[in-house]
């Protein structure tokens, strides 16, 4: 990997965009590695954090390798943007983003696209596309679903930056802390969920994400199958064997 820096500690793989002397764009390059990375995760990692190496989280797309460009590179380019943040809902590892800078147009689409995100105070957030003619309609997607239509639009109308209180205010981060303290509510948070069944999580975190745009009777249509089928599984009869006998589950592998 040239453009990321992927690490393992016990059940925790942390993705690092490192390319701190350009803010950490998202080049294909780049973005190729990430999609890579999340694809070929090892059995053993429980959840994924994507973090940012340097004063930026990421400050979204190459915009020098955007000039003109042959409509073939364009269509490449937004296709393997796309295909990475699907790849993030796809792999049943729940994904964290650590933002502890600016994150712009395609990063802030990236920390949206996240199942969770915890921000530093010094963090900052922005869809400015439409300040240089190119409107920010793919990070729309996930923004505009973390954080509704009308906040959403007036991000990307205006293109100027909601500082990490008013992202948690409006839904697009979980926790906002102090920046010295950053590392310490991520990890925080990544224990609180690795504790649990893997297979589990995965099974909840697809449902989720096929469940969250149906309407209510479809939803609870796909829920309850999911639920009757996950009911069936050793992890269940562990887990509620482990709450009735007031003991900590030991899950199977």
């Amino acid at each position: 990997m040239e453009h990321i820096r992927v690490s393992h500690s016990g059940p925790i793989t942390t993705l690092t965009l490192a390319r701190p002397e350009r803010r950490n764009a998202l080049s294909l390059a780049l973005m190729n590695e990430a999609k890579a990375a999340l694809e070929s995760l090892p059995e053993s990692s429980q959840a994924v954090v994507v973090a940012g190496d340097g004063p930026a989280f990421s400050a979204g797309h190459d915009l020098g390798e955007m000039l003109d460009r042959d409509p073939a590179f364009y269509a490449e380019l937004f296709d393997v943007c796309t295909r990475l943040m699907e790849t993030i809902h796809k792999v049943p590892q729940p994904v964290i983003a650590k933002v502890h800078g600016i994150a712009t147009a395609a990063g802030c689409q990236l920390v949206a696209a996240c199942d969770l995100a915890v921000a530093a105070d010094t963090a900052k957030f922005a869809t400015p596309g439409v300040k240089i003619g190119l409107f920010c309609s793919t990070p729309m997607v996930p923004i505009s679903r973390a954080v509704g239509r009308k906040r959403a639009l007036e991000m990307l109308l205006t293109g100027e930056p909601i500082d990490a209180m008013t992202a948690l205010d409006w839904g697009l981060v979980n926790r906002v802390v102090p920046v010295a303290e950053l590392d310490a509510e991520v990890e925080r948070l990544l224990h609180r969920i690795v504790r649990f069944s893997p297979r589990v999580l995965g099974i909840g975190k697809e449902a989720f994400y096929s469940q969250v745009e149906l309407d209510e009777h479809r939803a609870y249509d796909l829920t309850k199958a999911v639920m009757a089928s996950n009911a069936r599984l050793p992890d269940a009869k562990e887990g509620i064997g482990a709450f009735l006998e007031k003991r900590d589950a030991v899950w199977p592998s």
